[in-house]
């Protein structure tokens, strides 16, 4: 199995190949069907290749089983004839030629259109060999090239015709020359039926693999641009053609119930390949040669229902561009959580901030979308330890997009990656998402309210993993960042003004409007910087500003203006607090004024550091 990029560069194995991977091996297990042997060459087909391969509108290819076994393309050609002779020709031409009605009969069914003089549409025989009249070129050999070169553009190489196969259908297409000499009769073509016949034969003996196929559907996905080589092989405007009269007619008399059911414009072949197409998304090859009574391949057929069924890939659900799904993405050493950190703390998430990874997704998640997210993030896995999901902008996630997540989430699990959500409600388009990765103990953890603290737990996770073990609720005042560089002495004076206190969990420490007369270190637990604010309703609404931990001070502020607190401090645990005095160490600091001085010039640096990384981050943020 392999997954391949447009400049051939290798992904590592993900949920969509394994996926795939499991899809093949009950697939591979239905063995109902016949082997078409009206073409003898194709009788000699082995009942058991079998290959799948979805190729997406930015040119990833995914491949499982007989991917590159080569097999001739049949009636699957007629797409792409019919596409040729509308770009050539253009609609009311081709149209006043070849019909769009579907009839409800086989692909061989010798039924024309005698009220409108015209093959009923271009994918039954008829209809194919009067496209094929309309090959230009002034040789039969010119005509050859340029309908090689014309299906070559759309698989992104070089295709050719198998001689063995061609000589066969030339042998044994009696069926078909009958057609062509009714359609002679009737005036539908004007060229000897031979000479239509002979490149007809030829454009269905032309030799593929199911990756070409998967190629040339994404193609037509593609906007008629080829996502492995960019080049255009079919103008944008007849692509809702094609894939009209794929969806319509491509399936013969089982169109409409693969319409109704499986929702893909598609076509089939009676060596066994199927294309499907989800404009705007990916591509879908299959080969497996035995036959339904209809002609198509029995496990193709199946492999199509259960990826538009487990995907929602049906054509008439609401999709929109998979292009930009990702927004912005950022690394952890400069967007960091409102937990304010001890030097130590900061010192390490500045080294190994890498290790976490947010991305900003946006849009609808589909099918097409997800893939992109979920190649992407696979990616971004090589490196990063924590990738955190921004979903603030996504308005939408569909059964596809779900499914695909969830099993991102558990490859990244057993590669001893975490993938975490942020902004995921309750309700809404994204609640399923939410209820699914909430109902597993395992997975409700990686869950959160806001990105903030979906960083904060990165952070967490980071420092212990990192960390040197010691204990941070033990320390002396000499450790702390804001005495550093006081003398011994002046330590001791510090030492006698400490008063320890307690706060039981949610007690406010310090409420807005308050006068600062105290400024805190915390020595253990954590508490919250909060502001209260008055929403429309005139209900009140806390706003977290930023949350502290044992080693960190608070309230500092005091020591320079004194004045009244501008936020509460609350406690979300049992919080251990040492207290000093503003009044106090301003009073010691006439006496020993390098103790004061030396306070404030910490102070002055950790505003600093804080106002620069503050820049940094909003600096990424404008990215």
């Amino acid at each position: 199995m392999e997954a391949r990029s447009p400049l051939g560069a290798q992904s590592s194995i993900g949920p969509i190949d394994h996926y795939l991977a499991d899809l093949h091996q009950r697939i591979a297990g239905v063995t109902d069907g016949e082997i078409a042997t009206y073409i003898p060459e194709l009788a000699r087909a082995d009942p058991e290749t079998f290959g799948i391969a979805i190729a997406t509108v930015d040119g990833r290819v995914y491949t499982v089983g007989d991917a590159d076994h080569p097999f001739t393309i049949q009636s699957i050609s007629k797409a792409f004839v019919y596409g040729y002779t509308l770009a050539e020709y253009g609609r009311d031409f081709v149209l006043s030629h070849i019909g769009v009605e579907p009839t409800g009969e086989a692909f061989n069914s010798i039924v024309l259109d005698e009220v409108h003089n015209r093959p009923y549409n271009p994918m039954v025989n008829a209809g194919a060999m009067a496209a094929a009249e309309l090959i230009k070129g002034d040789t039969p050999e010119a005509r050859i090239a340029t309908m090689l070169g014309t299906m070559s553009k759309h698989a992104g190489r070089s295709l050719h015709i198998d001689e063995s196969v061609l000589r066969s259908e030339q042998a044994t297409g009696h069926r078909n020359r009958a057609i062509a000499y009714m359609m002679l009769n009737s005036g539908m073509i004007r060229s000897a039926p031979e000479t239509i016949l002979d490149i007809y034969f030829r454009q269905c003996s032309v030799r593929v693999s199911c990756t070409d196929l998967a190629v040339m559907a994404a193609t037509l996905a593609n906007d008629g641009v080829n996502p492995l080589t960019g080049e255009t092989a079919l103008d944008r405007d007849y692509i809702q053609d094609v894939l009209t009269v794929m969806n319509s007619c491509g399936m013969y008399n089982y169109a409409g119930q693969w319409s109704y059911e499986i929702g893909m414009p598609a076509k089939s072949g009676v060596a066994g390949g199927i294309i499907a197409v989800i404009p705007g998304q990916i591509g879908i090859g299959v080969f497996s040669p035995r036959l339904d009574a209809h002609g198509h391949s029995v496990r193709g057929v199946r492999v199509c229902a259960e990826i538009s069924e487990t995907f929602g890939l049906h054509v008439f659900r609401n999709h929109t561009n998979s292009g930009a799904v990702i927004r912005r993405e950022l690394s952890g050493t400069v967007v960091r959580s409102k937990r304010v950190r001890s030097p130590q703390e900061r010192a390490l998430l500045d080294d190994k901030g890498d290790l976490i990874s947010v991305i900003e997704v946006q849009g609808g998640l589909f099918f097409g979308s997800t893939e992109r997210l979920v190649r992407r993030v696979d990616a971004i896995a090589a490196e990063a330890e924590f990738i955190v999901l921004d979903l603030r902008r996504v308005h939408d996630a569909d059964k596809a997009a779900r499914r695909l997540l969830r099993d991102l989430l558990t490859w990244l699990r057993a590669r001893d990656r975490h993938l975490i959500f942020a902004h995921l409600p309750d309700d809404g388009p994204l609640g399923s998402l939410r209820t699914e990765l909430t109902a597993d103990d395992d997975t409700a953890e990686l869950v959160f309210d806001h990105r903030d603290q979906a960083l904060e737990w990165c952070e967490n996770q980071l420092i212990a993993e990192f960390d040197d073990g010691r204990d941070r609720t033990k320390f002396s005042l000499a450790q702390l960042d804001i005495f550093k560089g006081l003398e011994r002495d002046d330590l001791r004076v510090l030492e006698g003004l400490v008063r320890p206190m307690v706060f039981e969990p949610g007690q406010t420490i310090v409420r807005e409007g308050d006068e600062a007369n105290l400024f805190f270190v915390v020595a253990r637990g954590t508490v919250t910087v909060q502001l209260r604010l008055n929403a429309e309703n005139e209900s009140e609404r806390l706003v977290r500003v930023a949350s502290m931990g044992p080693g960190v001070t608070f309230g500092e502020m005091a020591l320079l203006d004194g004045g009244y607190r501008s936020a509460d401090v609350v406690a979300d645990e049992r919080v251990v607090c040492y207290g000093f005095s503003v009044e106090q160490l301003r009073e010691v600091g006439k006496t020993h004024p390098a103790l004061f001085t030396t306070i404030l010039g910490n102070m002055m640096r950790d505003f600093s550091e804080r106002l620069r990384r503050a820049n940094d981050e909003i600096r990424a943020l404008e990215q």
